[in-house]
């Protein structure tokens, strides 16, 4: 039996003002466009670019619908994101949230599954990244690195190099500064809309619409499926939550900037999904690496030009994916860490950049040598769990915070609610389910581990304690 005082402890909450006003260390230089692209650069390419080749085989041409059953299950949660931003614009995205209405415990439930959600992302898309350099490298001087340097165990390869790289690289630029990284995302996200442009533009000259004959060859299972796996794609949105801190008007910005960018990257995922299937039988996407490079090569005459345009675009696109949701883990555990459930060195911030040092460099490496090891599907998959959850928590704060704070300040209402977050709960739960028994025993392991982490830590430095718990020298 749980006694009184430890029950208390699992569901004390921070008050929402208290949470809305807390922080004030981070810089404040975002405005709404520029957290929209924030969003934008961690959504767009992930799916595309990345997690495409991995898709099409579980659903056949249905990978159109599960693009849009992914998106608008985002949308639902997007909005229920959105509400919350304007109430509590911090850093901690929906951490930060269920804190504030559901308990320390759920709490930490919630940001440990973001930790997973963005970390493994970050790794996964680095992976992606790789392939494409591969490809580039082949097309361009016909040489590639050997397995040994660039997969990871188990797939014929020692270490992958190139993942580990780019982590390290998006490390560097986010040591500069949030304003710096702003504009680097900028300018890459406009590289990779206009790359996408460019395949669509070259992939419908190739169009066959007996491609999507039949539209469900592996049934609404085979759809689903998919769309669980490709879920992993709309993690972005979310990222700009993470700059709650550094916008310059949240409550007014960072709603917008959130349903915006989610609506403008289903838009572009379903018009180079259709393309891509409408240029390529989907049976040929099986084993597929850099997937819409391999589509112009095989489908799409006049040579490599339009492969090499479209890798480095690619190349652009998943780097801005590295750099901006690693971004937002940092940003999580930098919540987490000024709350007291995770140690304070990840709270610590530079004086002369304003960013959290310590903890980017503890991050990066960490992410560094996931991307090295694992392969991308058992990423992939992670990541979608990950998400999924943490969505889920926050359409359940959305209602429960109507009840507990009706008068509240909001600046922006979820439409039909209690409908609309229940409608966005439903959706998680269908694709939470639609995952792999292995993905849930993973999934499950990571929850158990961070579980016995709070029980030893956060319980006891949590800054909701009273009086505080003191280090034991």
């Amino acid at each position: 039996m749980v006694d009184t005082q430890t029950l208390e402890t699992l569901t004390r909450r921070q008050d929402v003002a208290a949470a809305a006003a807390a922080g004030g260390e981070l810089r404040r230089t975002m405005g709404m466009w520029q957290l929209a692209l924030l969003s934008v650069g961690a959504t767009l390419g992930t799916g595309i670019f990345v997690v495409l080749g991995e898709a099409v085989p579980e659903a056949g041409p249905a990978i159109v619908v599960s693009f849009v059953l992914a998106g608008v299950t985002a949308l639902f949660s997007a909005l229920s994101y959105a509400e919350l931003a304007g109430m509590i614009p911090g850093s901690g995205s929906s951490y930060s949230y269920a804190y504030a209405t559901l308990g320390e415990l759920v709490a930490w439930v919630c940001g440990w599954c973001l930790i997973l959600e963005y970390g493994v992302s970050v790794a996964a898309v680095a992976v992606g990244w790789g392939q494409y350099v591969n490809e580039l490298l082949d097309l361009t001087l016909g040489v590639t690195l050997p397995d040994s340097l660039s997969a990871p165990p188990g797939t014929g390869g020692v270490l992958n190099i190139p993942a580990a790289a780019i982590v390290v690289l998006a490390m560097v630029v986010l040591l500069r500064g949030a304003r710096e990284s702003a504009v680097a995302n900028t300018i890459m996200v406009a590289v990779k809309v206009a790359s996408l442009v460019m395949f669509c533009a070259v992939a419908f000259t190739a169009f066959r619409a007996g491609n999507f004959q039949p539209l469900f060859p592996l049934g609404a299972a085979g759809m689903s499926a998919g769309a669980a796996s490709l879920f992993f794609s709309y993690i972005g949105f979310d990222a700009a939550s993470t700059a709650g801190e550094e916008a310059k008007n949240p409550q007014r910005d960072l709603p917008r900037a959130i349903i915006l960018s989610l609506v403008l990257v289903t838009a572009l995922y379903v018009l180079v999904a259709v393309a891509a299937l409408g240029a390529m039988p989907w049976r040929d996407f099986a084993g597929t690496e850099a997937t819409l490079s391999q589509v112009l090569v095989q489908s799409v005459g006049g040579g490599s030009l339009w492969p090499i345009l479209l890798s480095v675009g690619a190349v652009v696109a998943t780097t801005s994916v590295v750099l901006t949701v690693q971004y937002g883990q940092i940003r999580i555990l930098f919540a987490m860490s000024r709350d007291g459930l995770v140690p304070p060195v990840f709270s610590r911030v530079h004086a002369r950049t304003g960013v959290p040092r310590a903890n980017t460099v503890i991050v990066s490496s960490f992410i560094a040598v996931l991307a090295a090891l694992v392969p991308l599907g058992s990423l992939a998959d992670a990541t979608s769990i990950g998400t999924l959850f943490a969505f889920a928590l926050v359409n359940i704060a959305v209602i429960l915070l109507r009840r507990r704070s009706p008068d509240a300040p909001r600046s922006f209402r979820v439409p039909l609610s209690p409908l609309v977050p229940l409608l966005g709960v439903g959706c998680c739960v269908y694709m939470l389910f639609s995952l792999g028994t292995d993905t849930w025993i993973a999934f499950g392991t990571w929850m158990a581990v961070g579980l016995v982490l709070y029980w030893l830590y956060g319980t006891k430095h949590s800054k909701l304690n009273s009086p505080p718990v003191k280090e034991q020298s």
